[in-house]
């Protein structure tokens, strides 16, 4: 198993106010907001350095597709993801994850996106979704645990 973080996803109150600050104030290159024909999927990508992504997201759909309350303190501001090789791959995670203290919020699934993920909390809280993504397949250049 590679060991490296793919994406970072922002959860931002006003998503077209943290394009434009990411965009416009940071000069950032980006499509734009992707995703809106799907319930809960307008999001922004942007390329960063390494091929590490930054995703802005709405707070709303980051609770609801990690299955966390909006309304309470834990409601999630970002999410560090895993993406790896394959769907097996998904699934050894989540479940190594839960033998080592992880809390599963939301077991793998198919996505409305086209991939597989799933989501969980390490034991400090702190959200990951480990997901297998066809369009973003990681490089093998990371340091093997």
């Amino acid at each position: 198993m590679h060991a490296h973080v793919s994406l970072i996803t922002l959860a931002v109150a006003d998503l077209e106010r943290a394009l434009r600050f990411y965009r416009d104030g940071l000069g950032w290159r980006t499509k734009g907001i992707v995703g809106k024909e799907f319930e809960h999927g307008a999001v922004v990508f942007f390329d960063l350095a390494g091929g590490l992504k930054l995703a802005l997201w709405p707070r709303e759909s980051l609770a609801f597709e990690s299955g966390l309350p909006t309304g309470d303190a834990s409601r999630p501001t970002f999410s560090l993801g895993h993406n790896v090789g394959s769907e097996a791959e998904v699934d050894a995670i989540v479940s190594e994850s839960a033998r080592a203290g992880g809390t599963v919020l939301k077991p793998a699934e198919k996505t409305f996106w086209g991939g597989y993920a799933a989501y969980v909390q390490d034991p400090d809280g702190h959200l990951w979704e480990i997901a297998f993504n066809p369009a973003m397949v990681p490089s093998n250049d990371a340091t093997s645990k």
